[in-house]
């Protein structure tokens, strides 16, 4: 659909204030995956017909990329990854009965079937980590959907079977959008946006998203910025943990991803530390540990995509029909609303006010005046004629001043000639928030106001009342 005002393509919302309860299996308070990248032999190399060597994840400091020649020192290093820090890893993981996900680079695999097959026996799920340990930001999509083809292609080739998840890493823009119209994947995991798994809309397609990390990955080993030793590894994995039970505890359980590479937490130091942290989470009762895959298919049926029409996907016309009504007898509010840059973050009660009374926040007094004078009188003539909008009726009934009394209708009417005769406006409160007796109580009380201060107050309410209709129409709580 073509929209003619601009939109925000990023998700600064997410699950927001109140996340899901991902009711992972056995009620456990934390859901922890260990993925183990196996890159070693799909690295940048001469050898694989790449323009130089790799200069990316390594024990070298500041390594640089050597054009058209090999690096000796830096292959080593890869190899070591593959020769002994697999073995070790695989050790440490099998006596531990912890299961892990692998991102096999197709490459890396193929050159390493002693490895591979090694993954196989003990059941590791492995994901496809792309055709090569490249940087793929330059690509043009047509190359890389070629190259995400041969990896699928060859990974099949490697394993027996095809890969379900997907995580290329040093991706570009289009990756997302092209690995989910492969259409073939149970998950993608180049994100890193939450603590939970989430459906991401794209062409049409909705996609379940397991966000991987960078945080709590051996990485740091070999970054700036990063781990000096095996106890900070530990620290941060613990400390992680800890946050993450706690939240879960406390009824908001979450997943914990950690980051390993077979010739960075392989080395004898670093596995140490991770054979400790596997230990203080095994310690622990209600500790999920499980597959990416496995935590695909729970959220699938645990928590499959919804249906939701987005206000920012909306036509100009539709939303203009649909959110018009929000300020009252005030169709302009949303018209020019609609012209801002909305985004995901827009399409809840919050977000959605938060654009609209920005348009309304905006507005000369003159134009503030006409909402204000838009709004009927409480109890008043065209309540008894039935002729105030729905919203209006649902929200004057909601305070029970459609069953006034006679002496109560009588008060009121005078309360509201009193206030329009000195203001200039009709009283303007959000009668859901209210009773009848506590509308009286405001409305004696604001009767002494200096007008600015009561236009001011006024608009406040004008607002209320617009967030309070927009909860209602979206079908959330108005606590705000």
């Amino acid at each position: 659909m073509e929209l003619n005002s601009p939109r925000y393509p990023r998700d600064m919302q997410g699950y927001g204030a109140r996340p899901p309860n991902p009711n992972w299996p056995g009620s456990a308070s934390i859901a922890v995956q260990v993925v183990l990248n196996y890159e070693e032999g799909g690295e940048n190399c001469t050898l694989h017909g790449d323009s130089g060597s790799e200069a990316f994840l390594s024990e070298i400091v500041g390594a640089q990329s050597w054009p058209g020649q090999r690096h000796w020192n830096m292959e080593s290093i890869y190899e070591y990854g593959a020769r002994s820090g697999f073995w070790r890893l695989h050790r440490m993981f099998e006596e531990a009965e912890v299961p892990v996900t692998v991102y096999g680079v197709a490459t890396a695999l193929a050159r390493s079937p002693s490895q591979t097959a090694a993954m196989l026996d003990s059941e590791w799920e492995i994901a496809s980590h792309g055709l090569k340990w490249i940087e793929y930001k330059d690509f043009d999509p047509e190359e890389e959907l070629r190259h995400m083809r041969d990896a699928i292609k060859l990974h099949e080739e490697v394993t027996g079977s095809r890969p379900l998840g997907w995580y290329t890493g040093r991706c570009s823009e289009h990756t997302m959008r092209l690995a989910a119209e492969e259409g073939g994947f149970e998950y993608l995991s180049d994100s890193y946006a939450d603590d939970l798994p989430y459906w991401l809309r794209l062409n049409g397609r909705d996609q379940l998203v397991i966000p991987y990390t960078l945080d709590s990955n051996d990485m740091r080993f070999a970054t700036a910025q990063g781990f000096n030793s095996g106890t900070q590894f530990y620290d941060y994995l613990r400390d992680s943990f800890d946050a993450l039970y706690n939240e879960g505890e406390d009824g908001y359980p979450k997943m914990l991803s950690i980051g390993l590479h077979c010739r960075l937490a392989g080395r004898p130091g670093r596995a140490e530390a991770l054979r400790r942290f596997l230990d203080y989470a095994n310690s622990h009762e209600r500790v999920w540990f499980a597959r990416r895959i496995e935590i695909a298919r729970h959220w699938k049926k645990a928590h499959p995509p919804k249906t939701f029409e987005s206000p920012s996907r909306l036509t100009k016309d539709e939303f203009v029909r649909r959110f018009g009504g929000i300020f009252e007898h005030s169709a302009w509010v949303a018209e020019r609303a609609y012209g801002l840059e909305l985004g995901r973050a827009h399409d809840s009660a919050v977000g959605l006010h938060s654009a609209l009374a920005r348009i309304f926040r905006s507005a000369n007094e003159d134009e503030k005046l006409k909402v204000l004078t838009s709004h009927p009188d409480l109890a008043g003539k065209l309540a008894r004629a039935k002729r105030l909008t729905a919203e209006s009726t649902a929200e004057q009934a909601s305070a029970g001043l459609d069953a006034l009394t006679d002496a109560e209708r009588e008060r009121f009417e005078s309360l509201n000639k009193r206030y329009t005769e000195k203001f200039g406006f009709p009283f303007v409160i959000a009668a859901k928030d209210h009773g009848k007796s506590s509308i009286l109580g405001s409305f004696e009380a604001r009767l002494a106001n200096r007008r600015d201060d009561e236009f001011a107050e006024a608009c406040r309410q004008v607002e209320r009342i617009a967030f309070l209709r927009l909860s209602d129409m979206l079908g959330e709580g108005s606590s705000a």
